[in-house]
């Protein structure tokens, strides 16, 4: 599988914060929307964090307490054979709400919402999800296991090529298993010096620690309204 990690940044590395709103980053913005076309991939693959910034419903609403106790397999709702986009949302606990297993934002094809869940999910959050008929994969104990999770998009949605769209703990993630096979990097012209905003790539406390990895230019372009775009090779140790 193809994996290509596809980020807007800062001048300073950052993910989000008030560089957004600046009228100067917003031809980067464009371009990086435009530039997702460039990779064909068949999903996208987002945080818990990002994906309640704007693309699930909010946090899951109260759920009833005694649920039936549903097997922690994975689920493979039948409309996922009718759809060929797919977004892959990273949810250990099973804490995003949803009011459809479709996902359609502006611009963008319907996709089919496939949630990510660790052994810690509750039998009431599995339930939930079926009744909306959203797609489920178990990946991992406690902590989601990248290897794994990519072993099941392919053989369950036949998924040959993933975009990793962030936060910066999961695409550090997949990088320090060696998964990331192009780091794309849109480079906005504006900084706000946020100490507090999150970084392209961030390692978690609970993740183990790991040598510095190193990239070799593929190709830079400047954008419009001085913007860039960087592609890079991560240069894994052989």
């Amino acid at each position: 599988m193809f994996v290509v990690c596809h980020m807007l940044a800062s001048l300073d590395g950052k993910i989000d914060g008030d560089f957004f709103g600046v009228p100067e980053a917003a031809p980067a913005l464009a371009a990086y929307g435009n530039l997702r076309e460039f990779y064909h991939c068949q999903a996208t693959l987002y945080g818990t964090t990002t994906m309640l910034g704007g693309f699930a419903d909010g946090p899951a609403p109260a759920l009833p307490a005694g649920a039936k106790a549903y097997p922690k397999e994975d689920y493979i709702d039948a409309m996922s054979r009718k759809m060929d986009q797919f977004v892959v949302s990273i949810d250990p606990k099973g804490v995003l709400g949803w009011s459809s297993n479709v996902m359609a934002k502006r611009g963008r094809a319907p996709t089919h919402v496939i949630e990510v869940l660790t052994r810690q999910v509750s039998s009431s959050y599995l339930a939930y999800l079926q009744q909306l008929g959203i797609s489920y994969l178990f990946a991992g104990e406690d902590r989601l296991d990248c290897c794994l999770l990519l072993q099941k998009l392919e053989q369950y949605f036949g998924i040959q090529r993933l975009m990793v769209a962030g936060g910066g703990v999961i695409n550090w993630s997949f990088l320090q298993e060696g998964l990331i096979d192009e780091l794309s990097l849109v480079i906005a012209p504006a900084a706000d010096g946020n100490t507090t905003s999150v970084s392209i790539l961030e390692r978690a406390d609970y993740l183990p620690p790991h040598p510095p990895v190193a990239f070799a230019l593929k190709e830079v372009k400047l954008l419009e309204e001085d913007g860039l775009w960087l592609r890079y090779t991560p240069k894994y140790p052989q």
